[in-house]
């Protein structure tokens, strides 16, 4: 005969419930099958009605006494096959089906006994019911009352078949063991059929609980890729609120220029008109860097998400720029880092922007070096190109095996050189001593720096 499960589960948590996953998610229900999965089952079900006809016929074959087919000579095929057919909807009406599969394998067991005991076939229908039944059904507490019924009444149909052996002394033997044939009988068939019934219960529950866990580990992915994205959204957006702080205070410095230019040429316009002219000269160069730097300063803040607050800056550090690099490096020297740092090229007067973003990349590169690597040493390069100027920060160290940062300093490299018009390339060295880079190139000519948000002036 098949075996049963009794299983109790504790009403403090769901069967299948994987430990460790993190949050839970209350009132799971698990999806129903896609349209493969309901062909799949189709196809096992009728697979499974032709093998049961099948070791019908190989049953009646091998048995040594007269068998009685029943009605029409064909009961017991229809029944064989009947037990299985149901498992065409397995997965979709996994509870009806269970209950189907556990009346029509008692009928069978009851009409043909023959087909019954010897066809592996019958015993497996059921089998996959209940596991199809605990893994797929989805009202948790119907299924619990469903696998009881199916329990007990199976149970009870054993201890009914046993008393009817014991009424009719089937069983019997010539060996005088430590137990009675008929007790030792009793034992083996219990002790088959709770592992019969627990293994098809528990084989299930755990299927359902992957799938849960499945479920959960999919949501924490979606939570986790959103708050990334979001994450590097506020970096590119609080970086570029960074350099416009910074680029308003470049064209407040050129504004106060033209105001005191502008002054004096009103002075010294009659008594020295040449120098009148130097200074509107002057006046006219910084009022087109100021105008240019603030199509820039516009084109982020239009960039920027207007949702944010503009948060009142904190107060001022000594303004950063290319020339405060040594400065920089002395500071980071003292923390466990040898930072060298070599020149080339003649230096020339950086655009107050691009000098700002030169220290701003270094220190943000070396920031990177002491948290998220086992570099002993770094070096800075400060290339002077003429057209351009160049920076690149390497080191000779490995990413730390321990929690790693984010890379949102690099977003915010990559931001700040782009609204530039530069060039960035940040990643490992191809030597065989490891290291990182970080290496940026940014135009001198603001002329040559695209518009940013579309601004045509």
């Amino acid at each position: 005969m098949a075996t049963l499960e009794l299983g109790t589960t504790s009403a403090a948590a769901e069967p299948g419930t994987p430990p460790g996953t993190g949050t839970t998610v209350r009132g799971w229900v698990r999806p129903g099958p896609t349209a493969a999965q309901r062909r799949a089952d189709v196809l096992l079900g009728l697979g499974m009605a032709v093998a049961a006809v099948i070791g019908t016929e190989l049953a009646r074959g091998a048995s040594s006494t007269h068998v009685d087919l029943g009605i029409g000579g064909v009961e017991a095929y229809v029944l064989s096959a009947a037990v299985s057919l149901p498992l065409c909807f397995r997965r979709r009406f996994p509870i009806p089906v269970l209950l189907a599969v556990a009346a029509l394998f008692v009928v069978t067991g009851e009409r043909a006994t023959f087909a019954f005991a010897s066809n592996l076939t019958t015993q497996a229908s059921l089998f996959m019911a209940i596991y199809a039944a605990v893994a797929w059904s989805r009202d948790r507490r119907l299924m619990k009352a469903a696998v009881a019924v199916v329990f007990i009444g199976m149970f009870g149909w054993l201890a009914i078949n046993f008393v009817r052996a014991l009424r009719n002394n089937e069983i019997e033997g010539p060996n005088h063991a430590l137990l009675s044939p008929y007790v030792s009988s009793v034992i083996l068939t219990v002790a088959l059929n709770i592992l019969y019934f627990f293994g098809a219960y528990f084989w299930g529950r755990t299927a359902w609980g992957t799938a849960r866990q499945r479920h959960e580990l999919e949501q924490q992915a979606t939570e986790l890729a959103v708050q990334q994205e979001a994450n590097s959204r506020r970096a590119v957006i609080d970086e570029r609120l960074r350099i416009s702080r910074e680029l308003h205070d470049v064209v407040a410095h050129h504004i106060s220029s033209i105001g005191v230019q502008a002054g004096g040429a009103r002075r010294v316009m009659d008594s020295d008109p040449d120098a009148a002219k130097n200074a509107l000269s002057v006046i006219e160069n910084s009022s087109r860097t100021a105008v240019n730097e603030m199509r820039q300063l516009l084109g982020m803040l239009r960039a920027a998400d207007p949702d944010v607050d503009l948060e009142t800056p904190a107060a001022k550090a000594p303004q950063a720029g290319a020339d405060r690099l040594p400065a920089l490096i002395a500071d980071v020297n003292g923390e466990g880092l040898s930072v060298g740092f070599h020149q080339i090229g003649q230096p020339v007067q950086l655009p107050e922007t691009v000098s700002v973003s030169v220290y701003r990349i270094a220190q943000e590169a070396l920031t990177n070096v002491r948290r998220h690597s086992t570099a002993r040493s770094a070096h800075i390069t400060l290339r002077y190109l003429g057209d351009s100027v160049e920076l690149e920060v390497i080191d000779d160290g490995r990413p730390k095996h321990a929690p790693v940062g984010s890379r949102l300093g690099h977003v915010g490299i990559r931001e700040r050189v782009g609204l530039l018009g530069g060039e960035t390339e940040i990643g490992p060295r191809a030597t065989a001593a490891g290291g990182f880079r970080v290496r940026v190139r940014i135009p001198l000519d603001p002329q040559n720096r695209p518009l940013q948000g579309g601004d045509q002036g």
